[in-house]
């Protein structure tokens, strides 16, 4: 299906994409529940068709990204520019003259897969912290793809190491920053109103060693027709001296952040996840 779909025209590929998606949406029942549910608590005063309107949504820019990861090894600097636009590259820039290594703070957003493509496409490889898939033949194809221009890949299983020496070396990595997650490793901080067990790495790592957090995310622009790679400004660190207060609160500001970026484009984030999953000790599970 990757190779057929590679082979396609732009446009045709979108389309099989998104007919791909909307097929997903009503054959995934218990993923649609997951979304429908997460909706409800992110957005108690919208109606239920609004939230249905927004998870098609979602499915559908999902059959997108996955048609740009099919294309993604045909994409030429050149190519890609005619519908990805910077927004904000001089906050990258910037934050990259600092020395000390720089922390793009991301997520589950628009077309996350083609954001650190393009970056490496045009000349700014990057490190990307992910989890490895569960298959290691298709672990191995589709990071072939994404390192495809310079890219390489941190496994969260072992990223801290890696990490710390990829900032002293003033490099650049992404670290998607909004799946649920456990303690210890996980911190509950608000997300949409609703404690959140959310990593604390990137936080942790950030204080350590003084690098530039700067938000990123790669997402589509509907009355452009066309995806903008919009970087923020550089996020200030909290730093009182208290360390593990300092590691919640800036977890808690980073998480924010990305709140605000998924209030921007709320059918481009993967509502079906369960990010609420892990509770606070003595709360009801939510799913």
């Amino acid at each position: 299906m990757v190779r057929l779909l590679g082979t396609l025209p732009r446009r045709a590929a979108r389309s099989v994409g998104a007919a791909i998606g909307a097929l997903a949406y009503r054959l995934l029942g218990r993923l649609r529940g997951v979304g429908l549910r997460n909706l409800e608590m992110a957005y108690p005063d919208w109606s239920p068709e609004q939230r249905d309107r927004t998870l098609r949504g979602v499915y559908r820019h999902l059959g997108h990204l996955l048609a740009e990861f099919c294309l993604m090894p045909r994409y030429t600097p050149e190519r890609a520019g005619e519908f990805i636009q910077y927004r904000g590259l001089e906050h990258y820039l910037a934050a990259r003259e600092s020395g000390k290594g720089v922390l793009v703070l991301t997520g589950h957003l628009g077309a996350w897969e083609l954001s650190s493509f393009y970056h490496s496409l045009v000349g700014y490889p990057m490190g990307m912290v992910i989890r490895r898939l569960d298959n290691p033949l298709v672990d191995e194809f589709v990071n072939r793809i994404r390192c495809m221009h310079g890219n390489r890949v941190l496994h969260k299983d072992d990223f801290a190491r890696g990490l710390i020496g990829a900032m002293r070396r003033g490099e650049t990595v992404g670290i998607l920053m909004d799946t649920n997650m456990t303690p210890p490793q996980g911190l509950f901080v608000p997300f949409f109103g609703v404690e959140a067990c959310t990593a604390a790495g990137l936080a942790r790592i950030a204080l350590k060693t003084e690098a530039a957090v700067v938000p990123g995310f790669l997402v589509w622009e509907e009355s452009e027709q066309r995806y903008a790679l919009r970087f923020g400004e550089r996020l200030e660190l909290i730093c009182t001296g208290d360390h593990e207060a300092d590691v919640l609160a800036n977890t808690a500001h980073f998480t924010a952040v990305i709140e605000r970026y998924i209030r921007e484009y709320p059918d481009q984030w993967l509502w079906m996840h369960r990010r609420w999953k892990t509770r606070p000790p003595g709360e009801a599970g939510v799913y």
